[in-house]
């Protein structure tokens, strides 16, 4: 009961950071003004009904969409120093959408998830291949990752000094910001969501067998070599399908299970959804902050992130050095 307490509570909170948001920006609204427009049911209305919500709902399922990635990467290698960014998915997916926005910018919205979603898994076959030949320790595992990712971004680097005049599009992108997203993409992650979800909760006592070991979960009716790939298959479009709508939004993969193990044990019955919750708080508050800051000026939200991110990415290093 407390467990469902604190979950409830963390939903709450989220769901209220949200709200605040429906005020932050270069327009101040009052929050009579804010209730009036939200409940008018216009679209007339650009600052609260084309801006604001929709990129509300973005911020949110981009962050559960990341945060669920990540659980579902760390539960099948068990390994605490994976997440998308450190296994290279959000590279791949980055570099693939990268290449559609420079070289065929006038392809539609619609096919960037689908673009995303190759790369991200090409990225983590890569990855792979390399964990089954070299035999390494988890530590050693999210070097390779970030080496891979190292190597992914110097041909986005390439793709933007070959077009430079495709540049602006593409960096306000790859900045990781919701800057300039509507309607459009809300359909895409919320899809993935309500697809992915059911079946990450499927998974999720699986998992938790999987955390005894192989031959234990073997032992216990547990397939384990389906379990890792419906797992891994479902982070990486999870995690694609994110970085397709609002670009590298970086570290919410590793930061969201951390703080849902902290908060509730080991149970993926309730890390599953902590972490989407938990992954939707980083997101809402951190695009939150980079339009309050210094309106009408916005930071990306991916740099936000990363400050708090890479520093505890280091300390997870210094922690697990020994593996």
């Amino acid at each position: 009961m407390m467990n469902q307490a604190k979950l409830s509570s963390l939903v709450v909170n989220m769901l209220m950071a949200s709200f605040v948001t429906l005020f932050v920006g270069a327009a101040s609204l009052s929050v009579q003004q804010v209730f009036t427009l939200l409940f008018s049911f216009s679209d007339s209305d650009f600052v609260i009904h084309q801006y604001r919500l929709p990129r509300m709902l973005l911020a949110i399922g981009v962050g559960a969409g990341l945060g669920l990635s990540g659980v579902l990467v760390q539960g099948v290698i068990r390994n605490p120093l994976a997440s998308p960014d450190l296994m290279g998915i959000s590279a791949g997916a980055g570099l693939a959408t990268t290449a559609c926005l420079v070289l065929y910018p006038e392809s539609p919205t619609s096919l960037l998830p689908i673009v995303a979603m190759g790369g991200g898994l090409l990225a983590a076959g890569s990855i792979g291949l390399l964990a089954y030949w070299s035999k390494p320790t988890p530590a050693r595992l999210a070097l390779i990752g970030v080496a891979v990712s190292a190597f992914l971004a110097s041909g986005i680097d390439f793709l933007l000094i070959a077009n430079p005049i495709e540049i602006n599009t593409a960096m306000v992108w790859l900045t990781g910001s919701l800057w300039g997203r509507n309607w459009q993409q809300v359909p895409f992650i919320w899809s993935a969501l309500l697809l992915l979800l059911p079946l990450a909760f499927w998974l999720a006592w699986r998992l938790d067998l999987m955390g005894l070991g192989e031959e234990s979960a073997t032992t216990l009716g547990v397939k384990t070599q389906k379990v890792q790939i419906v797992a891994l298959i479902s982070a990486v479009l999870l995690a694609s399908i994110s970085v397709s709508v609002a670009g590298t939004i970086s570290f919410v993969g590793l930061l969201a299970p951390h703080l849902a193990r902290l908060l509730f044990g080991h149970n993926h019955k309730l890390l599953i959804p902590a972490a989407a919750a938990l992954g939707s708080l980083l997101v809402i508050c951190a695009d939150g902050f980079a339009r309050g800051l210094q309106p009408p000026i916005e930071l990306p939200a991916g740099v936000l992130t990363s400050v708090i991110g890479a520093p505890y990415f280091i300390f997870l290093l210094y922690r697990y050095r020994g593996w």
